[in-house]
């Protein structure tokens, strides 16, 4: 899924769900000397691989020939090591994705695919807003896929990265088996350096899960076609327990400084009481039973905090990106893009 890694380095061109992918995935260290390449008649490894993909149903030569054509990537390796140059506050990041132009580009891409978005919305029950704020803080609705050819990334990562090298290799075996039975040449996919792909920037084995064929094609292409990425993101959050008409966030109030008898900021499942909160000196805007679990928010700015609560589906956008900071831009965004449809927005 993007990357603003976790301590806040804006990286071009890819979203934001890879903003913190890199972090998570532990990818640290310093890649060793180039391979000659990822060849299984040279490379044990490939062979390996290979073989484990022919026992699932795949044509040995296929895959072999196109792990003969896969390529190291050192500048893939170096992305991936690459520390964070400094830490972004929250008014920093938030200015990344509130922009005039990614919130009109979000109005215009519901308004472009309206029928797709209701139907979303029946069948799993999440707004067209949200959707497209995924959508939108991904790719800009589309727009920035990624530059890295995918089979050279997950290769590299798969057989050359320091820590991650299982991960990856499972990766690379899905991208295979999942472009291949799709009948897509897996040489012509691009995607970010960590082999996130298409419209909402899902790694392979998350479009194997995943991914639904929203518009009953026979084909799920989150590449080309937006609508199986509207249904596929619909999906996504349905499947990690979104719940239709909850909220995500309440704003709160609280002190110049965090007390610190509160956990803040942790992207897991809502695990702190209203009362307990408020009786730590953060209290809630809106009117929530004191028994309601939340996350405690508390987003760094030029001058003090500003303070939230995120309820169990603010939890589920942290699935699709494990940073509470995407997790906000998300709904601040998706905010903005049903306020400007209520004002008259396009659709």
């Amino acid at each position: 899924m993007t990357v603003i890694n976790a301590r806040g380095r804006r990286l071009k061109h890819w979203g934001a769900a890879l903003v913190m992918v890199a972090p998570l995935l532990g990818m640290s260290g310093v890649a060793k000397a180039a391979p000659d390449g990822f060849a299984p008649a040279t490379h044990p490894e490939t062979a390996k691989l290979v073989d484990e993909l022919v026992a699932k149903g795949l044509d040995r030569d296929r895959v072999t020939e196109l792990m003969n054509q896969a390529d190291y990537s050192q500048k893939v390796l170096d992305a991936m090591s690459r520390p964070a140059e400094g830490h972004l506050r929250w008014d920093q990041y938030r200015a990344i994705f509130m922009k005039q132009s990614r919130i009109e580009a979000g109005v215009k891409f519901i308004a472009e695919h309206r029928e797709t978005f209701d139907r979303a919305q029946a069948e799993y029950g999440v707004p067209p807003e949200v959707i497209a704020a995924i959508i939108g803080v991904e790719t800009f609705f589309g727009k920035h896929t990624g530059t890295h050819r995918v089979i050279d990334s997950l290769s590299t990562l798969a057989f050359d990265h320091p820590r991650r090298g299982k991960f990856f290799r499972g990766e690379l075996a899905a991208f295979l088996q999942l472009t291949i039975e799709q009948g897509i040449d897996p040489l012509s996919i691009k995607g970010s350096y960590a082999g996130a792909m298409g419209y909402p920037q899902f790694i392979p084995t998350s479009y194997q899960a995943y991914a639904v064929d929203f518009d009953g094609d026979g084909v799920r292409d989150l590449w080309h076609n937006p609508v199986d990425a509207i249904g596929s993101v619909g999906n996504y959050f349905a499947r990690h327990g979104w719940k239709a008409g909850a909220p995500v966030v309440s704003a709160a109030d609280g002190p110049g400084t965090p007390p610190s008898s509160v956990t803040f900021n942790k992207t897991k499942k809502p695990y702190m009481s209203v009362s307990a909160l408020e009786a730590a000196g953060v209290q809630v805007a809106d009117d929530v039973a004191g028994n309601t679990q939340v996350i405690p928010l508390a987003l760094d700015l030029k001058q003090g905090y500003r303070y939230a609560v995120g309820y169990d589906n603010f939890y589920v956008i942290t699935r699709y990106n494990h940073s509470h900071m995407y997790a906000m831009a998300v709904d601040e965004l998706s905010r903005a893009i049903k306020r400007r449809l209520e004002d008259g927005g396009a659709g």
